[in-house]
This record gives structure tokens, C-alpha cells and sequence, in this order.
């Protein structure tokens, strides 16, 4: 049984997905954007500071279905440029420790709402 993960600290679903779904040993969670959850805006800032907020989202969310970064198995980093890849990869190191999950980087044509970055996971219960 399929059941949907909300958490008031982190942005609301801008389209029709959830912030995440537990399926009873997993927890997806969509892409996140660094939006800021108060404002609903983009926080501003280069690719260092998406990141922390995009990474911030997703604790939020983790820590509604009780769990952590640590508990995160699988990341997809998607970039807008992939020049950005180091210094996304500075901020994402001070994050997740070892063992480090499992991990896919790319560039993509465009994200939503022009955003530098977007990070979805999944974690193990």
C-alpha cells in the first residue's frame, strides 16, 4: 500500500506528484527545487546555495516519513549546467556521508522554473 509523505516545512507539490510516496520499505521523493517553503520563491544565489536548499528540502521531507540523509540509498542530481558539477559536488559532500549512496548526474536541456539544480532520492527503511 501506497502511502503519500507530506511535510509542512518543505514546498508544496507545484504540479500533480507528491513530495514523496513510501511504498513500505522505500521512500521516493521527487526532484526538489530550492525554493524556499515560506516564501514559495527561489532562494537566490549560485549553484552552492540551490544546493543547500534543494538538500534542506529534502531533510524536511525525510524527517516526516522519520528518516534522515543517512537513510538515503539512490540521489539523481539534475543540473542545468554541468560545468556547476564541482561546486554541486562540494555542497553535496558536507551532506551525505559514507557509505555514500548510489548517485546519477546530469545536464539537462531545462529545469522548472529555470532553476540552477534539482535533487531527487530515495531512501531505505
Amino acid at each position: 500500500m501506497l502511502k503519500k509523505i507530506e511535510s509542512s516545512n518543505a514546498p508544496q507539490a507545484i504540479g500533480p506528484y507528491s513530495q514523496a510516496i513510501d511504498n513500505g520499505q522505500l521512500i521516493f521523493v521527487s526532484g526538489q527545487l530550492p525554493i524556499e517553503r515560506t516564501t514559495g520563491e527561489f532562494i537566490k544565489g549560485d549553484i552552492k546555495e540551490q544546493t543547500k536548499q534543494c538538500i534542506l528540502n529534502i531533510e524536511y521531507i525525510l524527517k516526516e516519513a522519520g528518516l534522515s540523509l543517512k537513510n538515503v540509498v539512490k540521489t539523481t542530481v539534475l543540473l542545468d549546467n554541468i560545468n556547476d558539477f564541482s561546486n554541486m559536488n562540494e555542497i553535496y559532500s558536507r551532506h551525505f556521508t559514507e557509505p555514500y549512496p548510489a548517485r546519477a548526474a546530469y545536464e539537462v536541456g531545462k529545469l522548472p522554473k529555470n532553476s540552477l539544480i534539482e535533487i531527487e532520492v530515495i531512501a531505505s527503511r
